[in-house]
């Protein structure tokens, strides 16, 4: 998304400020509030990506890796969940609010392509800053001023650069989560996938990126294994958790292990997320003792203080 992006002009007595305002709040309505539309919405958009990237599946793990096909469906893709997301119908166009048909576009760049059929109708949009991890929800009416003169081969336009001021943001620049594979260094990851089991990839990752939630598809794409959520468990002394336990370092569960990670200071996870932490004084090693999760260090671990 464009780095700059100029401060609302849709603000009382803006032609588009009556209706833009009442869209604006029946979608809040819908998604439960500011709130959660925001944690929502960003997750929604996040799972849509990663859905098309496949990681598990394809051994991609970036938006630039996606075929150009690939990259359009994201936008049907973003399309279906949000009208999920809001319980919203189907329109002429892509749905209808407040008896209004709306078109919902949705892009990874820096701007929106407008078909001729959504000029002069509301539109919502969508858009994901991979680079940046934020995302942006925002509505506009498309009106023939707002947009620029030049169309593509398919007549449709973009927001001009003057037209931007005539977004209603909802959502502006707000945080995403990332592309979790922009967030480990290369040689981390060169590391990771350097292992010949599973088990083996799975300890270098909790190992090397620590006090960072890691969602059960990154698990899946380390594993590659169709059994992968047996890797992460306690398995008679096999499984990652044991072998990390055995140099010092906890492997939690945002699902079981939640007071635990609260007790650490750790971030907060989903209940499909986990994150890894090695305890640095004896007092949070029998903090996690008393949470039923024990250390058990080899001699030759390192020893905490007390």
């Amino acid at each position: 998304m464009k780095k700059s992006i100029p401060e609302s002009t849709v603000i009382a007595g803006h032609p588009d400020h009556d209706l833009l305002s009442r869209i604006a709040d029946h979608i809040v309505t819908r998604a439960g509030g500011a709130d959660a539309l925001a944690s929502r919405f960003s997750a929604m958009l996040r799972q849509c990506v990663d859905d098309v990237i496949m990681t598990p599946k394809t051994g991609r793990r970036s938006y630039d890796e996606l075929e150009k096909t690939e990259k359009t469906y994201i936008g049907t893709r973003v399309e279906i969940e949000l009208r999920a997301l809001l319980n919203l119908p189907r329109g002429k166009l892509d749905t209808v609010i407040l008896g209004h048909d709306v078109d919902i576009k949705n892009t990874m760049g820096s701007n929106w392509m407008i078909p001729t059929e959504a000029v002069d109708h509301p539109c919502i949009l969508v858009a994901a800053d991979e680079a940046r991890a934020a995302c942006y929800l925002g509505l506009i009416v498309a009106r023939p001023d707002y947009l620029t003169q030049g169309q593509n081969k398919d007549a449709k336009k973009s927001v001009s650069a003057l037209g931007f001021a005539n977004i209603l943001w909802l959502l502006r620049d707000h945080p995403y989560p990332p592309n979790v594979w922009r967030t480990i260094a290369p040689d981390v990851i060169e590391r990771i996938f350097a292992g010949t089991t599973g088990n083996q990839r799975m300890a270098t990752l909790f190992r090397e990126v620590q006090r960072q939630p890691i969602t059960r598809d990154v698990v899946q794409a380390v594993a590659q294994q169709q059994d992968f959520m047996r890797r992460i468990r306690s398995d008679n002394g096999r499984g990652t958790r044991d072998h990390l336990a055995r140099e010092g370092i906890l492997l939690l569960s945002g699902h079981y292990d939640a007071p635990l990670i609260d007790a650490l200071g750790l971030p907060e996870c989903s209940g499909s997320e986990f994150v890894s932490y090695r305890p640095v004084t004896r007092q949070e090693a029998d903090l996690a003792a008393a949470h039923g999760v024990p250390l058990e260090l080899r001699s030759d671990a390192r020893q905490l203080p007390l």
